[in-house]
């Protein structure tokens, strides 16, 4: 069999995918008498593409999938995409821009076909992308927010809610995206901060000389204000007390205030109030039965309750109007003000607190229940630590506004008679529908989101029901990762809904991936370009190499630093991975073919002892780290096993048996083969295109469909031998010191020289008869080893276990000792400025507060390790 030297992982990638695809490697179907594992993945945006984020993501809930599946779960992962209303509406919109078309030109209904047609050609590239990354979803099972069963579950779930009295409309001030224009709820806004000013401006008071003095960034609005607001505490202003001022501009009298809300501490203590303009006005204005004055359209103008301002955008606005102030002597000064302002998420604009009549669901009732399951630990949070932020949230939940100006998405399920203005609520719209006009407004995409892990298995609010078998078996789902931000979009309220309508939770465990930031801890982002491009990243590295990567450096509860040449990480050791089994299996036809090497059984000695212990022990750990959710000790644990102890040690040592006793060789291959096909099925999960190519590899002439399918390694507990464990890390400790004493000298493996071992311990005295000959075999040494007395005089580098030394008696003498002092030198010189630069960093700032702990560990083992090191070598 030919193996190739390297590992081509595009051409490798693209067949394997093809195979999974073709033989419905990972389709599910009910299968009562197995145990279930299911997933819903978190439906990316049509209009997305894959970004580092979703690698991580999807990643995870893949090596869970995969690992499920090993272990004999009936394994569901449905795939879907969410129509993503505001977002993709911005899209087309921005589309038809560049074509000079207005969807207003168009219209709703063919607006609505354009965005389905954008859909159609857009759309499917995540999935290309998905497939990309090897995901194990069942594709057969594809879902769309927007599809037919998942839009009359939509429906349903409005018309229950809104015959329950939950859903009611109300006149509310919202956060108002006037680009979009639309209302947002509190959780689509973001905060940025923001160099403003801050207007002092006097209002006149009724009937004296004095005025009342108010700060505001936002003078515009004063031409809604209904009052003066002041604390009754605050006796500056007891004076007011049942009088007016002169509203300046708008030159009308508005009554002075008393209320609690008020801060005395900011501005001056007096506080314009506004009621349709902002959230905390507009509690204030209830409580006094104040008037609520719009002054802005839908799209960010002065409406005609502007006076003489209408139709000026808001800043044409704010500068016309501090003109007039200024010179009407109502403005007393300006001053620099740096503040947090909200803006949308999707569109980026500047939200304004706007009062509209907008849908609302009421949460207190749903979120109820829904504290109690993460309570009582029916559902787990990992890491732990965001059932606080969780608890707080629900503890303090807003009624939401599910109401959006959008064309795109679920249109309101609510019909008004257009004679009497009675209100019709149903799925299906009335039979006389000429005499019905329906709502406008369409539902947040979150109210489709938030019922997504039981609307994709076909659910529908009918006794029926009970009769969906997919539904009854794939439902509650088992796990689920997504992002910290959307906990309480997307998280809290699908538990809500799983509660209400399945009575049930919809996920055990929920899985709170890091956050991917730049290596200077910078957030990704285009506008800083760096967010670096996943697909270049597979194509430059390998699509397993980044997922290893990405997986390797991911602690739980952590951010993860990265950076393309991260991924050299996994790409090395998927190239040492190679390397080992092309070496195995070329071995295995070598020994196969030759009558040289015969079918004796290997002794089973200290070696094959050990290798079977720490392979045991490693499928301990990684069976913990996944059960406890640490996946990136998960892949840290198989890459040391991999790295050193496999490849560096045991393949090393297999490599000195071939040579040295071919009557064992046969047996030897066999047993690292078997070993390696094992921790082949244990990196699946996480590298599953290079797994799946060296495991048909191996298999070429077994029926083997899949290493996906195969069984998932199990640990034999009597293998694990702690005491074979310490016999061999005194073998390592020889073998080490040995090289670095070597590591000394130049061109000496041509020459006999005798090593003189030192015991450092009792037990080190106890086994080094059985580490002699591997020793010997692994350094390329002509001469003896001579085992020094333990109370024997003794100069020689110190070892763990041992102290090394040569003896050049036997051989000729050809290093000179100015030679070994120069280069003990220059070692010394690069030491420390190695070791300089080490304590540079671990008192950087930045980077201690950036840097993952495990990374802040390794540099400081780094920095003792190498101050060992230089003073070994100034002692010499």
């Amino acid at each position: 069999m030919q193996i190739p030297n390297k590992y081509e992982a595009k051409l490798v990638e693209e067949k394997w995918r093809e195979y999974w695809d073709k033989n419905k490697i990972y389709k599910s179907s009910v299968n009562i008498a197995k145990e279930k594992f299911s997933v819903v993945i978190p439906p990316p945006n049509i209009t997305g593409i894959l970004h580092i984020g979703h690698i991580l993501n999807n990643t995870i809930q893949d090596v869970y999938c995969r690992w499920k599946r090993m272990k004999g779960f009936e394994v569901c992962w449905v795939p879907g995409m969410d129509h993503a209303g505001i977002a993709t509406q911005i899209k087309v919109e921005e589309d038809l821009k560049k074509q000079g078309i207005s969807k207003y030109e168009l219209g709703r209904e063919k607006f609505v076909q354009k965005v389905w047609d954008w859909k159609e050609k857009y759309g499917v590239i995540i999935f290309q992308q998905l497939r990309k990354l090897g995901v194990s979803v069942d594709w057969s099972k594809e879902r769309f927010t927007l599809d037919k069963g998942l839009s009359k579950a939509v429906k349903e779930v409005f018309v229950d809610l809104y015959k329950k009295g939950y859903i009611y409309r109300g006149k509310r001030i919202v956060n108002w995206d006037n680009i979009s224009q639309t209302a947002l709820s509190d959780d689509e806004i973001s905060y940025k901060e923001q160099k403003d000013k801050l207007y002092y401006i006097k209002y006149p008071i009724v009937g004296e000389k004095g005025s009342v003095v108010i700060a505001t960034t936002r003078p515009e609005t004063m031409l809604g204000d209904t009052a003066i607001a002041v604390n009754p505490d605050d006796t500056r202003f007891s004076s007011l007390k049942g009088k007016y001022v002169i509203l300046p501009v708008v030159n009308k009298e508005i009554p002075v205030i008393f209320d609690s809300y008020v801060d005395m501490e900011f501005g001056t203590g007096a506080l314009k109030i506004t009621p349709a303009h902002d959230a905390n006005d507009y509690e204030v204005g209830k409580r006094h039965n104040l008037e609520f004055i719009n002054v802005l359209t839908k799209n960010g103008k002065i409406n005609n309750n502007g006076l003489d301002f209408e139709g000026l955008s808001i800043f044409e606005a704010r500068d016309k109007i501090l003109r007039r102030l200024q010179q009407e002597g109502h403005l007393e000064r300006i001053e620099e003000y740096t503040h947090n302002v909200s803006v949308s998420e999707r569109s980026g604009a500047i939200i304004e607190p706007y009062l509209s009549d907008q849908w609302f669901v009421s949460m207190k009732k749903l979120s109820e229940p829904a504290i109690k399951v993460v309570e009582e630990g029916k559902i787990k949070f990992h890491p732990e630590k965001w059932t606080k932020t969780y608890y707080y949230w629900l503890n303090n939940v807003r009624d939401w506004c599910i109401s959006r100006q959008l064309w795109w998405g679920h249109q309101i399920p609510i019909w008004y008679n257009k004679n009497t203005g009675e209100i019709y609520c149903e799925v299906e719209p009335p039979k006389d529908i000429e005499n019905w006009e329906q709502d406008q407004d369409v539902l947040d995409t979150w109210f489709s989101s938030w019922i997504w892990p039981f609307s994709v298995f076909g659910w529908n609010n009918s006794e029926n029901d009970k009769q969906n078998l997919e539904l009854k078996y794939y439902y509650p789902t088992d796990f689920l990762s997504t992002a910290p931000e959307i906990i309480f979009l997307w998280v809290a309220r699908m538990i809500m809904s799983g509660l209400e309508y399945m009575k049930d939770i919809p996920f055990k465990d929920v899985y709170f991936h890091s956050t991917v930031r730049d290596s200077k801890g910078r957030k990704m982002s285009k506008s800083l370009g760096n967010s670096p491009d996943p697909l270049k990243v597979m194509d430059d590295y390998g699509t397993d190499a980044l997922r290893f990567t990405i997986i390797y450096l991911a602690p739980l509860g952590a951010d993860v630093l990265f950076e393309d040449k991260n991924t050299e990480i996994g790409r090395n050791f998927i190239t040492k991975l190679w390397n080992a089994g092309r070496f195995l299996i070329m071995n295995k036809e070598k020994v196969n073919s030759s009558d040289e090497f015969g079918n004796d059984e290997p002794d089973y000695n200290f070696t094959e002892k050990w290798i079977d212990s720490r392979f045991n022990e490693t499928i301990k750990e990684i069976e913990f780290y996944l059960n406890s959710f640490r996946l990136n000790d998960y892949a840290k644990s198989l890459y040391s096993f991999v790295w050193s102890d496999f490849c560096d040690w045991y393949i090393e040592l297999t490599k000195v048996k071939i040579s040295t006793n071919p009557e064992s060789a046969r047996k030897s291959i066999s047993r690292a083969l078997d070993i390696y096909k094992k921790v082949l099925k244990m990196l699946h999960p996480v590298i599953p295109f290079v797994t799946e190519e060296i495991w048909h590899l191996l298999n070429e002439n077994v029926e083997e469909k899949s290493i996906s399918i195969s069984d998932f390694p199990v640990q034999n507990e009597n293998y694990i031998n702690p005491k074979t464990e310490k016999i061999f890390e005194t073998f390592k400790d020889l073998v080490t010191t040995t090289r670095t004493e070597r590591a000394k000298f130049s061109n000496i493996n041509n020459y006999k020289y005798n090593i003189i071992v030192k015991p450092l311990t009792s037990a080190s005295r106890e086994n080094i008869d059985q580490l002699r000959f591997s020793l010997k075999s692994l350094i390329n040494n002509k001469g003896d080893i001579i085992v020094e007395n333990s109370d024997s005089k003794f100069n020689g580098t110190d070892g763990e276990y041992f102290s090394v030394m040569f003896d050049f008696t036997n051989g000729i003498p050809q290093i000179k000792v100015e030679e070994i002092e120069n280069k003990n030198t220059r070692e010394i010189e690069s030491l420390k400025s190695y070791i300089q630069t080490l304590k540079m960093k671990l008192t950087n700032k930045i980077f201690l507060e950036k840097a993952a702990i495990d990374v802040i560990e390794k540099e400081k083992q780094k920095l003792n390790e190498s101050k060992e090191k230089l003073d070994k070598l100034s002692k010499m």
